[in-house]
């Protein structure tokens, strides 16, 4: 197996895409981390891990603080003598439009997923770094720190935040053989259950059956082991040279996504006043120039539409 003698901490892994991406390492041969904030959910998780065969061990603290990151990597240690691999996956959604989000709302968000990703690899680079150990760091990032979503204010500063951390952090371990990379996952999870367009790819998933292929390969969406053999990857001495990068996973697809360049560029004597810009409006902001943000997603067949919810019967009075 790929990842033997590795181990590996998956944050966020009681349940959903965490819990995926470790029982992926696990069969790769990794000794897994388990982490989650509820301790029966830990349980449960590395319970089923030993079942399938491999080796898990837990550590329930809240993702965020410099201590809660220590303990992870304490507990990898003590546990199974070392650390390898990093997957910062823990994660809170607080949706709201930008005028009802409140400060609460955004930080509790911002302190799961950006610092507590930062908190994590800053403690798993150091151990790295000490043991000369050519450790593996994979983010998760999202679609709507890519391109933004309605609502999640908080989350796209977030996931854009780490892509960018990524970025950073692939130049600065790059001397010590360490990569960093942010996966983007495009996968069913609780919060896709309740979204009407994605009925028909929910209700076929918890059937046991193959999603619609126009979910798969032409939305790019899946399920949360469509995205665990890219995590393993990554985790792996074949991705050595790979860093810096934003991986996106989902149903069939695998995409690259471009770091952010310029769309166009213009050169002016004298740079751009107020006037010059006035004047040449239409030719330096034209649609063709100006960038998309959102995902769009494509029609949905008519026989892939969601089903309207069938009335209550009534209630004797």
């Amino acid at each position: 197996m790929s990842l033997n003698g590795k181990v590996a901490i998956v944050t966020g892994s009681g349940q959903g895409l965490g819990l995926a991406y470790a029982r992926e390492l696990a069969r790769q041969g990794a000794a897994v981390v388990i982490n989650d904030v509820n301790a029966q959910t830990a349980a449960e998780a590395v319970a089923q891990i030993e079942a399938d065969g491999g080796r898990a061990t837990a550590v329930v603290v809240p993702v965020g603080t410099t201590e809660a990151a220590k303990a992870l990597v304490a507990g990898a240690v003590e546990a199974f003598g070392r650390l390898d691999i990093l997957v910062t996956n823990a994660g809170i959604l607080r949706d709201k439009s930008l005028l009802k989000m409140t400060d609460e709302d955004f930080d509790l968000v911002i302190n799961v997923h950006l610092k507590g990703t930062f908190t994590c690899v800053r403690e798993a680079f150091a151990y790295f770094k000490e043991n000369n150990i050519p450790g593996r760091i994979i983010t998760i990032g999202s679609p709507t720190g890519q391109r933004g979503n309605f609502g999640q204010t908080n989350y796209a500063a977030a996931k854009a935040g780490i892509v960018g951390m990524v970025r950073t952090w692939a130049l600065e371990m790059k001397k010590a053989g360490v990569t960093a990379n942010s996966v983007i996952p495009v996968a069913a999870t609780a919060m896709t259950k309740t979204v009407p367009y994605f009925q028909k790819a929910v209700e076929a998933d918890d059937r046991g059956e193959p999603m619609p292929s126009f979910f798969r390969h032409d939305l790019g969406f899946g399920t949360a082991d469509d995205v665990a053999g890219l995590i393993a990857f990554l985790a792996s001495d074949s991705a050595a040279g790979i860093t810096g990068q934003a991986i996106g996973a989902g149903g069939d697809r695998l995409q690259v996504w471009t770091h952010p360049t310029a769309a166009t560029t213009e050169y002016r004597e004298g740079g751009w006043s107020y006037e010059a810009l006035a004047e040449n409006a239409d030719t330096l902001f034209n649609a063709a120039n100006l960038q998309g943000y959102g995902e769009e997603f494509l029609p949905l067949p008519e026989d892939l539409q969601s089903e309207p919810a069938k009335p209550e019967p009534a209630q004797a009075r």
